[in-house]
């Protein structure tokens, strides 16, 4: 819901920014001009200040180049009012009070933007957006609370303090209503003081999965009465799997994903894409885009969210450094009906690209790295024959880079999808398509 337009002054003091360096600093009335990219309101003097949108005028706490707003004295006619109550406190969520029309122009526009500083232009498709409530994968930091239930939630603003949370518009409601049963199971996660433990949270097919990472190991990691806490709140809760950093503490069932027509048996922290309707976006916008194509490589595969997909149509060569990974697309190719051929590979790409020769007989290459990008791969497709590349990308900076070195070597980035993946923030994700 829009705020009201007759409201002039808007005081929100539960919703100040943490401020890491903790000085107060000097009291100032701004003028928001822009978002910028870590989407907080910038001003024309360069000061920063977070949960503020453009034509907004705030009474800010100003330090440096970061304010601290005090009051909204005039919103946006395009502010609303937020839905989640840790709004402001938790640094998950950047752009709440944003209305969603404009909210998506501006993740283009970063795109653009990042284009625009290597001279690139191209047609950016209307942007995709997920809905709340469809988020299936979280990482919840854990810190000391009760012998019974430790204190559970998202990291504050600009702050390593953390903000226990009772909800998360974003998330799949199972998962928010898991989150009493998963205090409890890192309640025992505490042996050492130094360990900060975060739960990487999974849903599935077949129930929840959890992969805990942050426990420190050089004492000798968890206790067996700490491992069996563990293993009998997991079972009460009737969680699929609990593993320590890839260590299986508890299983009860495998954790399976579909993919397609196929599914895959998901191996302890791999890579999945956070919501199941941009990962069927995406792929769907990948397939359609190489049709005709009788051989295509998927590189930075992962469990084969493009490759399961992409192998309805075409033999898929598929690469990833994951080797746990690679086995289970494997796995899945080999129960999966109606495939065409997947050869998977364990390499690592950033280290030993697919080189030009390998790529002689592929109609279409799919390249899908890291946010650093895949620069040294992007130079071995423009050396090759290949008439028809894909990049799908979480960081339009790299992006851009990397989109750079194929249209120097004649290219050309036909059209772009922009796709919200991670609602509310300022992260973007986008797959273009280039032909020579």
């Amino acid at each position: 819901m829009a705020l009201a337009e007759g409201k002039s002054r808007i005081r929100r003091p539960q919703t100040r920014p943490t401020q890491g360096s903790g000085k107060r600093g000097a009291q100032a009335e701004l003028l928001i001009e822009t978002v910028g990219a870590q989407g907080d309101g910038l001003c024309a003097n360069g000061v920063f200040v977070p949960l503020t949108l453009p034509g907004e005028r705030v009474l800010a706490m100003v330090s440096g180049a970061r304010g601290a707003v005090e009051a909204v004295l005039t919103p946006s006619p395009q502010r609303v009012e937020p839905s989640c109550a840790h709004f402001g406190t938790c640094g998950g969520c950047a752009m709440q009070h944003w209305d969603h029309a404009p909210y998506l122009a501006w993740k283009a526009e970063q795109i653009r933007l990042a284009l625009w500083r290597e001279r690139i232009e191209t047609e950016i498709l209307p942007a995709f957006g997920v809905q709340p409530g469809s988020r299936r994968r979280l990482a919840l930091h854990a810190r000391r609370g009760t012998h019974y239930a430790a204190k559970l939630g998202f990291k504050a603003r600009r702050s390593w303090d953390l903000v226990p949370i009772t909800a998360c518009p974003v998330s799949d409601p199972r998962l928010v209503a898991a989150f009493p049963a998963l205090a409890a199971l890192a309640a025992p996660l505490f042996e050492h003081p130094k360990s900060a433990p975060t739960l990487h949270i999974t849903l599935t097919e077949t129930g929840i999965d959890i992969d805990i990472t942050g426990v420190e190991a050089k004492s000798g990691g968890l206790s067996a009465d700490a491992r069996m806490r563990i293993a009998e709140t997991a079972a009460a809760a009737d969680f699929a799997r609990v593993t320590l950093a890839g260590d299986m503490m508890y299983g009860a069932r495998t954790p399976m994903v579909r993919v397609g027509q196929a599914i895959v048996a998901l191996p302890p922290g791999a890579f999945l894409q956070a919501v199941p309707a941009a990962e069927a976006i995406m792929a769907d916008f990948v397939v359609a885009s190489v049709a005709g194509a009788d051989k295509v490589a998927d590189l930075y595969c992962g469990i084969g969210a493009f490759a399961l997909r992409l192998a309805m149509k075409a033999s898929v060569l598929a690469i990833d450094s994951a080797e746990l990974a690679i086995k289970a697309l494997a796995s899945a190719r080999a129960t999966a009906l109606g495939l065409k051929a997947i050869e998977v590979q364990t390499r690592d790409l950033a280290r030993r690209p697919l080189l030009a020769q390998e790529m002689a007989k592929m109609d279409a290459v799919v390249f899908d790295p890291p946010r650093a990008g895949a620069a040294e791969q992007a130079i071995q497709i423009t050396q090759s024959k290949v008439p028809l590349a894909l990049g799908v990308s979480c960081n339009p900076a790299t992006f851009a880079r990397d989109a750079r070195i194929l249209t120097d070597a004649g290219f050309v980035l036909q059209r772009l999808l922009p796709v919200d993946q991670f609602l509310w923030s300022p992260h973007v994700e986008l797959v273009g398509v280039f032909s020579r």
